[in-house]
């Protein structure tokens, strides 16, 4: 191992901690972003309820893990990571658990709530600790780290399909709750705090940023707002836009399994790419990748070219996150980056709440997908003016660090 990819402490117990957050995220992140796509027939077979309407459950449980991000990580920065971690997973579980006995939409919107707002804890504090274990090659920590969502965000829904169509619905929800609470209470036992930086200089070094936090956070948090509301449309209702054309739920959830397996190796390309050209380019050229090719899903009607296209569109999108998240890590001292990285993420779970409501309400309104997906490449570029101001502003104070 080089040693500028080592952990905080010249071991390679930080690698140990990537490799138990990137399991723990694709459990947790998986069903709490986009694991409800694979529900929205299901429930609109059994209960008749309008699409607009099953999107937000998903969008209560955004807006959970928004307030509950931001609580978490200001937890995180001074409380031990162990215990918040394994509350968090006993919550999310449970939640899930109880979702397979729900009768009602309300029902779903308060479970889906609670899991989002207690199960934040095992995101943005965990990001922030694998960027706290790496002072160099934080970039590539963090892609392979986050490329575990990526994981749950396809491998989730995909197994899930095959549980609906075995299991039910109900057995499906009950079974995610199982072994959400058998996998990650035991992985969350591994996790503790890197050692502190030995020496004034390098403590100096963790606490020099070229914006004052506040305006970095407020920054990133107004970016992040638009790009994934852009981002959110294709994971909530990309399922669903294939099935109107057609095809059965298991290749439907098969693209979205594709697309984010491509998405694994972008979110590591892309922190690599970050700690190469830094993190505010890379995450620029992610979001263009994104904005660029998400309306042109509804310009595709074969399985074969969703196959295709899905994949190229997944690498690129992927960046998004790792480079958010770095960029993060950089605009703000060590001391606040759990708290930092809470409040980024809680406008980006609000983004995705109302990119994933949109998509389903324009839906209810007009019967197909093409203003849904408009409106995601309209946020697109407001996401992409954003970020380059914030490069061009972090560039005269320090071109270095941009």
């Amino acid at each position: 191992m080089a040693a500028g990819q080592q952990g905080a402490d010249g071991s390679a117990y930080g690698w140990v901690i990537v490799a138990a957050v990137a399991t723990i995220l694709a459990i947790a992140m998986g069903q709490l972003v986009n694991g409800l796509s694979v529900f929205f027939i299901p429930l609109e077979q059994e209960f008749g309820w309008p699409r607009g309407a099953i999107a937000l459950i998903n969008s209560f449980g955004l807006v959970g893990m928004a307030i509950g991000g931001v609580a978490m990580g200001v937890i995180a920065d001074r409380t031990p990571i162990r215990p918040l971690c394994l509350a968090a997973a006993g919550a999310l579980g449970a939640c899930v658990v109880l979702a397979s006995q729900a009768t009602t939409l309300p029902q779903f919107y308060v479970l889906f709530f609670l899991a989002g707002l207690f199960g934040a804890g095992l995101f943005t504090p965990l990001l922030a600790l694998v960027g706290n274990w790496f002072r160099t090659g934080a970039g590539l920590a963090i892609g392979i780290a986050s490329a575990g969502q990526a994981v749950g965000q396809g491998g989730v829904p995909f197994l899930t399909a095959f549980l609906i169509e075995s299991l039910g619905w109900r057995g499906a929800f009950l079974a995610q709750g199982m072994l959400t609470l058998a996998i990650i209470l035991p992985l969350g036992l591994l996790l503790r705090a890197p050692p502190r930086p030995g020496g004034t200089a390098q403590a100096l070094a963790d606490e020099t940023v070229p914006l004052p936090p506040v305006v970095a956070m407020v920054w990133l948090s107004a970016a992040v707002l638009f790009c994934c509301v852009c981002m959110s449309v294709p994971l909530m209702h990309l399922v669903p836009l294939i099935q109107g054309h057609g095809i059965p739920g298991p290749d439907a959830s098969g693209v979205l399994f594709v697309m984010l397996m491509a998405a694994i190796a972008g979110r590591v390309a892309f922190g690599k790419l970050a700690d190469l050209i830094g993190p505010i380019p890379a995450y620029l050229t992610a979001s263009f990748w994104q904005t660029s090719a998400v309306f042109a899903f509804t310009r595709i009607h074969e399985l074969s070219h969703f196959y295709v296209f899905a994949p190229l569109y997944g690498f690129g999108y992927a960046g998004v996150m790792t480079s958010l998240l770095v960029t993060t890590r950089s605009l703000v001292p060590a001391s606040r980056r759990a708290t930092a990285m809470g409040v980024v993420a809680a406008l980006g779970w609000l983004g995705h709440g109302i990119g994933g409501f949109q998509g389903g309400y324009f839906f209810d309104l007009t019967g197909h997908y093409t203003v849904s997906y408009a409106n995601a490449a309209l946020a697109g570029v407001v996401n992409l003016v954003l970020v380059g101001a914030l490069l061009v502003a972090v560039r005269r104070r320090t071109p270095r660090l941009a």
